[in-house]
């Protein structure tokens, strides 16, 4: 045994003497989907609903063993849910900066979690910004910062779920499939199971800078970061985890489609009732990429975390309906004569709706431009429609896929 599963396995047992270990649940629906064993790891079942309260308490334990009695961090997630609960533990004063933009749900959340031990920071409109000011503090003030990823306590911490997951499944999985954004959770698994484990790792699309890494030979900081993955989407990769995670093979490190990630949302909250943030689907989502390598194995998802601010979940639904071709947006060219709205409507078929209708210019004098948004109950209908409608003489733009007008129509 390493020195790093020993650390681990000790500050794993210091942890279960504040909180339990989360469970590790077998399911059913993904098992009898994919053929093969599905095990979901539930970190949105742990007191912060993710997994960041681990490496909070064993960085800030370890730290208050050393002397400090003062802490900051920056965070507009859960990283301030876990740093804040792990003050209130220890007993000991902390500072959390969060953007001005921050959900009130959250900053209530931080605030219950971390109660008189805590005061929160509202401070910038971006993330870089509110960074700042939490490090300008540190230094003025002697706190200690707690980064989310990038601290050897930090990984040393998040193992504890790959030590959980060993007890529970009285063995070694036979593939892990692990979300990564910043890389803490990822290089405390791989750093405790050791090379021969089966990792698999997964980021968003919009937020890929462990694999950017990879094709670099070094760390990059991506340019441009789609921050709807809100717990994953980091534009570079920590020091100390990329340290563990460069030679992870390239060819399992995957990404996924945001769109896609919301079908798999709406798949988990509506046939099983759980509710997951998109970061905390990222593992399951990338079952439907591996269905020829999991079959006849035992398969453990990590669920990273369940934070979901239920305000997202119409647009959550949207991304879904347009990925899975249940809905599209067209800009329908109308003639203005009398009975052509009548003349289109019994073009729809007994499974379409109309969940858009907005005429976008009314004052040409033969044709108007319409915005329709329509539903279905199957993808195949779209194209026989599109067909009616171009031949009664209709003309029409799809622009469900279109990012610039879907911004701002729809």
């Amino acid at each position: 045994m390493t020195d790093f599963q020993d650390n681990a396995r000790a500050a794993a047992a210091e942890m279960h003497k504040v909180f339990p270990p989360t469970p590790l649940q077998r399911n059913a629906f993904l098992s009898e989907l994919y053929a093969t064993e599905i095990y979901l790891k539930r970190e949105d079942l742990s007191p912060v609903r993710s997994y960041k309260n681990r490496g909070a308490f064993n960085a800030m334990g370890k730290a208050i063993a050393k002397g400090a009695n003062r802490f900051v961090c920056a965070s507009a997630g859960n990283h301030a849910q876990g740093v804040a609960l792990a003050c209130h533990h220890y007993g000991v004063k902390g500072r959390i900066y969060m953007p001005v933009t921050t959900p009130q749900q959250k900053i209530e959340k931080t605030a219950v979690f971390g109660r008189t031990n805590i005061e929160i920071i509202l401070e910038g409109d971006y993330f870089d910004e509110t960074l700042a000011a939490a490090q300008a503090y540190a230094a003025s003030d002697n706190a200690v910062m707690l980064a989310p990823f990038d601290d050897a306590d930090v990984i040393q911490g998040q193992a504890s779920v790959g030590i959980e997951i060993e007890v529970q499944l009285n063995g070694v999985p036979d593939l892990l499939i692990c979300p990564v954004g910043g890389g803490g959770l990822s290089s405390g698994l791989k750093s405790y199971f050791g090379p021969t484990l089966d990792l698999r790792l997964v980021e968003p699309n919009g937020g890929r800078s462990l694999h950017a890494a990879l094709e670099n030979g070094a760390l990059v900081t991506l340019p441009h970061v789609d921050n709807f993955v809100d717990g994953a989407a980091v534009a570079r990769i920590g020091e100390a985890n990329w340290a563990v995670l460069k030679d992870q093979p390239i060819e399992k490190v995957y990404g996924v489609e945001e769109d896609r990630l919301c079908a798999t949302i709406t798949q988990l909250l509506n046939i099983e009732g759980i509710v997951l943030e998109p970061a905390g689907a990222l593992s399951i989502d990338l079952l439907k990429d591996l269905s020829d390598d999991i079959r006849g194995k035992r398969v453990v998802c990590i669920v990273s975390g369940g934070n979901f601010d239920f305000e997202r979940l119409p647009d959550v639904k949207e991304r879904a309906l347009r990925y899975s071709g249940l809905k599209k947006y067209y800009i329908l060219r109308m003639p203005q004569r009398p009975g052509a709205l009548r003349e289109f409507l019994n073009l729809l078929g007994p499974n379409d709706d109309i969940a858009r209708f907005e005429y976008l210019k009314k004052s040409a004098r033969n044709f108007g431009s319409v915005l329709l948004g329509i539903e279905s109950t199957t993808a195949e209908g779209f194209p026989a429609l599109e067909e009616k409608i171009i031949s009664r003489g209709f003309s029409f733009q799809d622009i469900t896929n279109d990012e610039i007008l879907a911004q701002f129509l729809i």
